[in-house]
């Protein structure tokens, strides 16, 4: 299926997406900010009291940054059809970084420290290029006179897909603050995603319905990493 070919506004899609979010951010919340010995998760050996609590504010707010950004790009940007599955897959895939960075964070007793403000750097830097260049790319669109055209400009300059490479920044972001090297799975995760599924399904696409144009535009930019890859 060309789902990237198909224009519909997908509107109960979205309202379960949303709503599905707004119960893992708060089971996100849940998580970081109880701390009783009887709770379920310290029974259960996850749950910990010596993780620094600003450690967990700061976690908690770069989800619910990713849940108004994504929220607001996903109603006002999105275009395309969203399939049923999608519904309920995207949401899941957020859980893993709500859920699962909240889970990861809890056995890190560092104090907040130079490593960590690196990595809000990385998150806000990473949150920053990926709204930015979709607000590039929908201010450009909405010129009757591009219609039809291939997007190039702006922040797409840099790389093809400059958009995921934000994602994978605000992603690694998160990790740097969790101070868990297991949380390094879930960028890594999500870069191979991106190399061996979505961008080159998006590509094919691209290719098909822009021609020489796309073919030009490959050529002489970078695919997915700025002035690397």
């Amino acid at each position: 299926m060309d789902l990237y070919g198909q224009q519909d506004k997908s509107i109960p899609q979205k309202i379960i997406i949303i709503s599905l979010e707004v119960v893992f951010l708060f089971i996100s919340y849940w998580i970081l900010f109880q701390d009783s010995s009887d709770s379920l998760l310290y029974k259960i050996g996850i749950g910990s009291t010596i993780t620094p609590i600003i450690r967990r504010i700061i976690i908690f707010l770069f989800s619910v940054v990713v849940f108004f950004r994504m929220t607001f790009m996903m109603v006002y940007f999105l275009k395309r059809k969203i399939p049923w599955e999608e519904s309920i897959s995207v949401p899941f895939a957020f859980a893993v970084y709500y859920i699962g960075f909240a889970l990861l964070v809890l056995k890190s007793p560092e104090a907040i420290g130079y490593p960590d403000v690196l990595g809000i750097i990385v998150f806000v830097a990473g949150s920053f290029v990926n709204t930015f260049s979709e607000l590039q790319r929908h201010q450009w669109k909405k010129d009757p006179a591009n219609k039809g055209r291939l997007y190039t400009h702006g922040l797409f300059r840099y790389s093809m897909h400059i958009n995921y490479f934000g994602d994978i920044l605000w992603v690694i972001g998160y990790a740097v603050v969790t101070r868990n090297v297991y949380a390094w799975l879930i960028p890594a995760g999500l870069f191979l995603f991106f190399v061996f599924y979505n961008i080159p399904k998006l590509d094919q696409h691209l290719s098909g319905k822009y021609g020489t144009a796309f073919k030009q535009y490959r050529d002489k930019t970078k695919k997915f990493i700025p002035f690397i890859y």
